[in-house]
């Protein structure tokens, strides 16, 4: 941490910015020049989530690479700083101070990873800076009504997540990929999670879901750490019709090979974050268990075959074609379009000047077009990230295993309708 003097100097500034962001103050801004605008982030890059830090980074600077390659916006060209942090929250919420006092970046985007988010909110929101798109879901991120909050998180928060899962678990059910009726009113429901922040985040909205429906009566909810048998083992016992998964990709692998490895041939609902085949074992494919997974991103649409055509022309102007079907790439690319409109946004106006609050005020001033998945509004202060998504079934398709989608992006309002 900095000198306690130089804390509360910023401390001081960035509440001036957040809470005086509608008075006479003048707003500090910061990495903008006459020819640059810089930004960066903390992405994990090494080690255990590199194979997720690695591509999303190198969509998020190809995004950058061609604004630039076309002449920047409004003459100004984006330069990416960044610092690998090992997923570590301490690491992380040193690093990010690194990037906001000493490199002094204009904003952060596609802040990432569950434990530097969370570590880094408070500190963002006091100085005031943008940060756009968080590379995770966790609660901290949801405000009800906040204009001018820097924080603007664009893929779903965990809590509309677990809600989501709940909700489909429960109207649109346990009896495969068909899934034509409903769960019965007596069924068990087994929820498993993880204790930590995206656990916890996931499992508030499964609660609130399961409660708001009458369920709760009939759920079995159990912590795992990094043994899953005893929790599977009581599932099976109990006899729980479904699972819901509140967990990222690791636990996620784990728990349904021990569903395999115990013969608990139920379905699965788990969170968006596990949409990717290759945290998918082998041992699932004809076991008999459904895997059903919550998706923000839909490339069927016809808006999303647009998409698809300008990522693809992205990652090939770049040279990462080999990035063209990873899903932590499409991420990358999501949270750079979503960054470059709010830029494009100011630089559209009769007063070009880029600032802090220019910045924010004009990602607040109409929903944006997110890429493959719908909307989302920061307008009247929302910070709920996209609040829709579709299903997505794991599923044999001309001898491949891959997740085929079985439902169209829907609000919970429209799942819990039917």
């Amino acid at each position: 941490m900095r000198k306690f003097s130089k804390l509360l100097t910023v401390l001081v500034l960035g509440l001036g910015i957040f809470l005086l962001a509608g008075c006479d103050t003048k707003v500090e801004v910061q990495g903008v020049t006459d020819t640059e605008i810089l930004v960066g982030n903390t992405a994990a890059t090494t080690g255990d989530y590199a194979a997720i830090g690695v591509p999303f980074n190198a969509a998020l600077e190809a995004v950058f690479a061609r604004v630039n390659a076309e002449g920047g916006i409004d003459g100004r060209m984006i330069r990416f700083v960044h610092y690998d942090d090992g997923f570590q929250a301490d690491t992380g919420l040193q690093l990010t101070e690194r990037l906001v006092e000493d490199d002094k970046v204009f904003a952060l985007v596609g802040h990432f990873g569950t434990p530097t988010v969370g570590a880094t909110i408070d500190y963002i929101q006091r100085y005031g800076l943008p940060m756009v798109y968080a590379a995770t879901g966790i609660n901290q991120l949801y405000f009800q009504e906040s204009p001018m909050n820097p924080v603007m998180a664009v893929q779903p928060i965990y809590y509309t997540d677990g809600r989501i899962m709940a909700a489909r678990a429960v109207k649109e059910a346990v009896f495969g990929a068909n899934m034509d009726q409903a769960l019965p009113a007596d069924a068990k429901i087994g929820v498993i999670y993880t204790n930590d922040d995206a656990g916890n985040s996931i499992k508030e909205g499964i609660e609130f879901q399961l409660e708001e429906l009458g369920r709760t009566s009939n759920a079995i909810f159990e912590q795992v750490g990094t043994e899953y048998a005893a929790a599977i083992t009581k599932f099976k016992n109990e006899g729980v019709q479904v699972v819901i998964a509140a967990v990222n990709q690791g636990p996620f692998a784990g728990i349904v090979t021990q569903m395999v490895t115990s013969e608990l041939h139920v379905p699965v609902f788990s969170s968006y974050v596990n949409s990717d085949t290759t945290v998918i074992p082998a041992g699932v494919r004809d076991s008999g268990i459904e895997l059903f997974i919550n998706a923000w991103v839909d490339i069927f649409t016809e808006a999303g075959q647009a998409a698809v055509a300008d990522f693809v022309d992205v990652l090939t102007r770049a040279e990462l074609l080999q990035y063209a079907t990873n899903n932590f790439a499409i991420a990358g690319y999501i949270a750079g379009m979503v960054f470059v409109e709010g830029l494009e946004r100011v630089a559209a106006q009769e007063d070009k000047t880029l600032t802090f609050a220019s910045y924010i005020a004009a990602m607040e001033s109409a929903p944006i077009q997110v890429p493959f998945g719908g909307t989302v509004d920061f307008g009247n202060g929302h910070r709920w990230g996209i609040a829709s998504m579709s299903l997505l079934h794991y599923q044999e398709i001309a001898e491949a295993w891959t997740f085929a989608k079985v439902r169209e992006i829907e609000t919970i309002e429209q799942i819990l309708a039917k």
